[in-house]
């Protein structure tokens, strides 16, 4: 018999030996004169001490009656991957405690964030792809330092390769992502809720396959492509069309604070709910509040946030805020009042390199210009899907 540490063999082999020779009510001695072997050998192959060879697990095997299979099970080899902490990320438990994790390979690394930081709902509806190892754990709180954290994978690794990272805004990336796993098996999207300009650095930073951005020009009024251009160097980005949405305030149903525009924000009863800086509805807000001749500090409310287009309508229907500027498909969900200022189209921007390198992007895109997915977008309502697929030079 080949000796192995007990902790080794503990780890890699379920041992099912004892159990099964007490199910047959027979003691280590009847059993090691049965199979040809000693009691003591019996004692430590069962303790774990030794691995029985395998002519000795055949003749254990035959005289229980059974496979060698239903005596000894090896279990599955952990899986630990290194990867790093996503700059943006923050975390609701110390490192001491188990994190649980959403692991993306953008390019030749992996990016870790929690995956409680998909919201509150998604938290307990997204499995982890893995746990934090605590003892490379990193610091809780907001914008912590990159670092190299260690994850204990949960679920195949070729599968996790295989998921498509996307930071935005409109959750109906959810929906493609259960498109695509009805055409490519095993294969799905991510979507990280962050406001265009969150985005587009987390793409900056190597975070992300793609980013989505919704950000009109103040001056030519015309979607994204400006706003890229001052952003991202070179020409190797393909800006793809997702949707033309409405973007307008916001009011509780009814309008009973009978709110018209921008202009009545400074009203001193009228409750605001802001987007965070960066996000393209509060930098509609902006341009709105200046065009106005408005300035932040008149707007009760301007320094209280909320992370998403439908956490906005949640604080409106729940009362916590009268008026809060989004998205019309955020306000039919709630049955909130809508008042439009203006169409935007809401753009994926994808490295022309994970189009090559990554197995499901062209999958993913694929599945955007199909016809059943853009009728169901459709039926959200506040989509239009006229131009959905239509690629934009971002340098000509």
């Amino acid at each position: 018999m080949k000796k192995a540490p007990a902790a080794e063999q503990s780890i890699q082999v379920e041992n099912l030996l004892a159990p099964t020779r007490q199910a047959k009510g027979l003691s280590r001695v009847e059993l090691a004169s049965q199979a040809g072997i000693t009691r003591q050998a019996v004692h430590a192959i069962e303790t774990n001490q030794y691995l029985p060879t395998t002519a000795v697990a055949l003749r254990l095997a035959d005289a229980l009656g059974c496979r060698v299979e239903d005596l000894f099970r090896l279990l599955p080899q952990e899986d630990i991957v290194e990867g790093q902490w996503s700059d943006s990320a923050t975390v609701q438990k110390t490192p001491q405690e188990a994190v649980r994790v959403k692991v993306a390979r953008v390019g030749a690394r992996y990016i870790v964030r929690p995956v409680v930081d998909l919201g509150e709902v998604l938290n307990y509806a997204v499995p982890a792809d893995g746990l934090l190892v605590p003892s490379r754990g990193v610091r809780t709180g907001a914008a912590a330092s990159p670092r190299r954290v260690q994850v204990r994978l949960l679920r195949d690794r070729r599968v996790i390769e295989q998921e498509i990272a996307v930071a935005g805004c409109d959750p109906s990336v959810f929906l493609a992502g259960d498109y695509l796993r009805r055409h490519q098996d095993s294969c799905t999207v991510v979507g990280w809720n962050l406001g265009s300009t969150a985005a587009i650095e987390a793409l900056k930073r190597g975070e992300v396959h793609i980013a989505g951005v919704h950000v009109v020009d103040a001056q030519s009024g015309e979607s994204n492509l400006p706003y890229l251009r001052r952003h991202l160097k070179g020409n190797d980005y393909l800006v793809v069309t997702f949707a033309v949405w409405e973007e307008g305030l916001l009011a509780a149903a009814g309008n009973p604070k009978s709110v018209r525009g921008v202009e009545d924000l400074v009203r001193p009863e009228i409750r605001f709910i802001n987007r965070e800086a960066g996000a393209g509805a509060r930098l509609l807000l902006d341009q709105k509040l200046i065009a106005a001749g408005m300035t932040p500090e008149s707007v009760a409310g301007y320094a209280t946030i909320a992370r998403s287009h439908f956490q906005v309508a949640r604080s409106i229907a729940e009362g916590h805020a009268d008026v809060g500027l989004g998205v019309r498909a955020a306000a039919q969900l709630f049955g909130l009042e809508f008042l439009p200022l203006q169409q935007a189209r809401y753009d994926l921007v994808i490295p022309r390199v994970h189009i090559n390198d990554h197995p499901s992007i062209e999958s993913f895109l694929n599945i955007l210009v199909s016809r059943p997915f853009r009728t169901e977008i459709d039926a959200l309502g506040g989509y239009d899907m006229s131009q959905t697929g239509t690629v934009h030079a971002l340098r000509s």
